[in-house]
């Protein structure tokens, strides 16, 4: 086997050249860098000033009338009523001879007024009777009724008013 020889000192010196390039090279980056930032903050100055001339006068606010922040605080107190008490009960209650075709509730009164039509007036009566069972409505009542036709044992629309116990919760 040969011996292997290795000189870990350098013999000759560095070329200067190479450490010069390398620095002039650094330098002309760096001033490529600074000279792109210079003209975007200038580009972004000018957008600046462009958009603040364009920009129109802020309109004043309309004017809005105490008719309609009451129609919008009315709408507000029946979106957070607690609905699905009331769904839950109308649910409870349901039949397949009655159709429900509306729910106006009144949250200042804390009542409900359910309309719908139904096969027959024992239907009706029957709907009203399953709904005072419910524990979210209390004096439960046939408001109003008409029969649809001239027939005694024909269609009949209703609407029935309830105290809706979760209403003012």
């Amino acid at each position: 086997m040969q011996r292997l020889e290795l000189d870990f000192r350098r013999s000759r010196a560095p070329s200067p050249w190479v450490g010069r390039l390398l620095f002039a090279v650094a330098l002309a980056f760096a001033a490529d860098v600074g000279f792109s930032y210079h003209q975007s903050r200038e580009s972004l100055e000018l957008l600046k000033t462009q958009l603040a001339q364009s920009r129109p006068a802020r309109a004043a606010a309309p004017a809005v009338s105490p008719d309609e922040v009451a129609a919008v605080r009315e709408t507000v107190e029946r979106i957070g009523m607690p609905w699905d008490r009331l769904f839950g009960a109308l649910e409870s209650a349901a039949s397949e001879e009655i159709a429900l075709s509306g729910i106006e509730p009144d949250p200042k009164a804390g009542t409900v007024v359910i309309s719908g039509s139904g096969k027959d007036y024992l239907a009706a009566l029957s709907y009203v009777l399953n709904l005072s069972r419910e524990e979210a409505l209390s004096r439960v009542q046939l408001v109003r009724h008409e029969a649809a036709s001239s027939d005694p044992q024909g269609p009949v629309s209703f609407a029935i008013s309830a105290a809706w116990s979760g209403a003012r919760e």
